[in-house]
């Protein structure tokens, strides 16, 4: 079953809505009523409030150098579809605080691996250094940000678990309550949110599991309390709220994947040669920014990622 046009986010709906706002209040006022019907958008969103910082998080050497997002766009401006129902990039942050219970969370790890069982957050956490990694993020829709999340390598937890030879992928599901999450049911998704990474994707050092940002714990809205963040992938790869991890021996097809296939691929590799059915993908425009830029294959991190797909068609597995 395909996602209908009218459940995604197209690039100019976007333009329309939100391409000045939140990166500088007083810039994004103007925009807004240059553009005209706007008006709402300014009070739409409830950026996070500010909280506790998290102590002893050290600065990584994987980050970029480029100007990080604000906090309040970060905070307010969210695919969290599970709130959201559709295309409402706002709701998230009004939804998300009150429905989404970040304590006690528990991952269960399951499959191909020694170590399965019921993780709790503290576990998972357990004995890991938080690093700071400011990366750059590329969404299918045309818009990106620079965000500095604090996480820790993915693999560290990957190494824990103890996968088999047999694991050849892992799969992740979000949390999921329809009760609290009733806008979900607008889309013809089978909850729980669901996605997956090559095992040797998955251990590349850039993947992390992100627990914070801007140095204080992950806001609701933003995937709280830990989800996975693969910056040479398109956003929805980004899997929220992570309750279980399965090592698996076969393919896994994530959410976006299985209700419209043409439309997102399991690899999901930034790729400005690769365009979207409904849109080109050449370009990008940054949260807070006027003009676009080139999109950058493997969103700028090609150094990085490229060698994961030697001797791949990147046109046919995207």
């Amino acid at each position: 079953m395909k996602i209908s046009r009218s459940e995604i986010t197209e690039q100019s709906l976007y333009l329309n809505r939100r391409a000045f706002v939140r990166a500088a209040i007083g810039t994004a006022a103007a925009a807004a009523a240059a553009m005209g019907g706007t008006q709402r958008i300014l009070a739409a969103g409830h950026p996070a409030v500010h909280g506790q910082k998290i102590p002893n998080v050290r600065t990584s050497r994987f980050s970029t150098d480029q100007t990080p997002t604000p906090w309040d766009a970060i905070t307010s401006y969210n695919n969290f579809y599970e709130f959201a129902g559709s295309d409402d990039k706002d709701l998230p942050s009004q939804l998300a605080p009150a429905n989404l219970t970040t304590r006690p969370w528990t991952i269960t790890v399951e499959g191909e691996c020694a170590r399965a069982g019921a993780y709790s957050l503290d576990q998972v956490l357990d004995g890991q250094t938080l690093e700071e990694r400011i990366y750059r993020h590329r969404c299918v829709e045309g818009w990106s940000m620079v965000i500095p999340w604090v996480g820790f390598p993915l693999s560290d937890f990957i190494k824990r678990c103890q996968p088999t030879a047999k694991a050849k992928y892992v799969a992740f599901d979000s949390y999921y309550d329809a009760r609290r999450m009733p806008r979900s049911l607008r889309l013809p998704f089978d909850w729980p949110y669901t996605e997956g990474l090559r095992l040797d994707e998955a251990t590349h050092p850039l993947a992390i599991l992100a627990v914070g940002l801007y140095r204080e714990p992950l806001p609701h809205q933003d995937g709280a309390p830990i989800r996975l963040v693969v910056p040479w992938k398109y956003g929805f790869k980004s899997i929220k709220s992570i309750v279980r991890m399965s090592f698996v021996e076969s393919q896994p097809v994530g959410t976006y994947q299985k209700v419209d296939p043409d439309s997102y691929g399991f690899y999901a590799n930034v790729n400005p040669a690769v365009d979207h059915p409904r849109w080109s993908q050449a370009t990008e425009r940054r949260i807070g920014e006027f003009f676009k830029r080139k999109t950058q294959k493997f969103n700028g991190y090609g150094s990085e990622v490229a060698m994961l797909y030697a001797g791949m068609d990147l046109k046919i597995n995207w």
